[in-house]
């Protein structure tokens, strides 16, 4: 094989590895153990193909989802299909939020922080007091590294382990709904649900949609489309 055909199959074979660890993009370890990192990935695979498609735009779905410790360090990053790249920031920063702003007496998920932080709303301007870190917007950065960020609409809840938080899970890829609907499942799927109160009815910190043609008050959320499910 001559020296230029050798250099044209590296590049390819380097190119399909480089997508292969975008794609997956898996970290670990952190102050989570390693097998509750992969129990919690390996739901999402299972959760993006369920056949209601998670009242989302996409069918199955096209997802981002991270994992951070308690301390706000990026464990894991990973994606099913072709997730839009902006969302992996996003990930990370509802799996942030989410974590950030819940604890051992209240678990508020990203999702019930959306009507507070409106104009007007008693934690209105909690978006700017996180911001992300802009050197860890390449694939493949943040690892063990706190990137911080602020989202404030569904997509991210916090994992709870013997009543303490361990850490946050975050979703994006789809509508922001459709993100709550998929990760509020993976988490109760891999058993970190057990959460001491909530919000939402039940005392959960499931998403709670706003009437339609209302405004969203307290801890609701609008709907994103009539597809939108309540998992």
């Amino acid at each position: 094989m001559s020296i230029k055909r050798r250099f044209a199959w590296a590049a390819v074979i380097g190119a399909i590895s480089c997508g292969h660890a975008i794609a997956n993009n898996l970290y670990y370890p952190c102050a989570i153990a390693e097998n509750t990192v992969l129990q919690l990935q390996a739901q999402l695979d299972f959760v993006v193909k369920l056949p209601d498609a998670n009242g989302g735009i996409f069918k199955p779905n096209r997802m981002w989802s991270a994992i951070v410790d308690r301390q706000g360090k990026l464990c894991s990053v990973t994606s099913v299909g072709d997730a839009w790249p902006g969302s992996r920031a996003i990930a990370i920063a509802k799996a942030g939020t989410a974590n950030d702003f819940s604890n051992s007496a209240l678990a508020l998920s990203t999702a019930n922080l959306y009507a507070p932080t409106q104009p007007g709303g008693s934690l209105y301007g909690l978006n700017n007091s996180n911001p992300f870190n802009p050197d860890y917007l390449e694939i493949g950065g943040g690892h063990s590294q706190v990137p911080g960020g602020i989202i404030t609409f569904g997509g991210g809840v916090a994992l709870y382990l013997n009543g303490n938080v361990i850490g946050g899970l975050g979703v994006s890829g789809d509508s922001s709904c459709a993100d709550h609907a998929i990760a509020y499942p993976m988490r109760a799927r891999s058993g970190f649900d057990q959460i001491p109160k909530g919000v939402a009815p039940g005392d959960t910190d499931n998403i709670i949609y706003a009437a339609a043609g209302t405004s969203p008050t307290g801890f609701e959320h609008p709907h994103c489309f009539p597809s939108d499910i309540t998992p």
